[in-house]
């Protein structure tokens, strides 16, 4: 959660600063290089459903921006990284450490 609140950080303070399409992407991929354009649509999608943004003109370049982004595809390196956070989930540490019931 952590890392989708600094990408969507950093996708409004971009679109804030005038930034559309690919000049937004690039910024947002230049303040959090992890994120994967999977990542992108989702700390959009927050965005959009966020009361506090108003501004008709941000939510529009943040809305084209996911739809641009939803049908990438998923690249090797997106699969690995997903791969990696399901691994480190604590849910899943947790369970390892529990007796196998009987």
């Amino acid at each position: 959660m952590k890392e989708k609140k600094r990408v969507y950080e950093a996708l409004v303070d971009g679109a804030m600063e005038g930034l559309v399409g690919d000049a937004l992407y690039d910024f947002v991929r230049r303040r959090c290089p992890k994120a994967s354009s999977k990542k992108i649509v989702r700390a959009s999608l927050l965005a959009l459903s966020d009361p506090h943004l108003k501004d008709r003109n941000i939510l529009d370049v943040i809305y084209a921006l996911a739809i641009e982004h939803r049908l990438d595809g998923i690249t090797i390196e997106d699969e690995q990284e997903e791969e990696t956070e399901e691994e480190q989930k604590p849910s899943d540490l947790v369970a390892l450490d529990r007796p196998p019931l009987s």
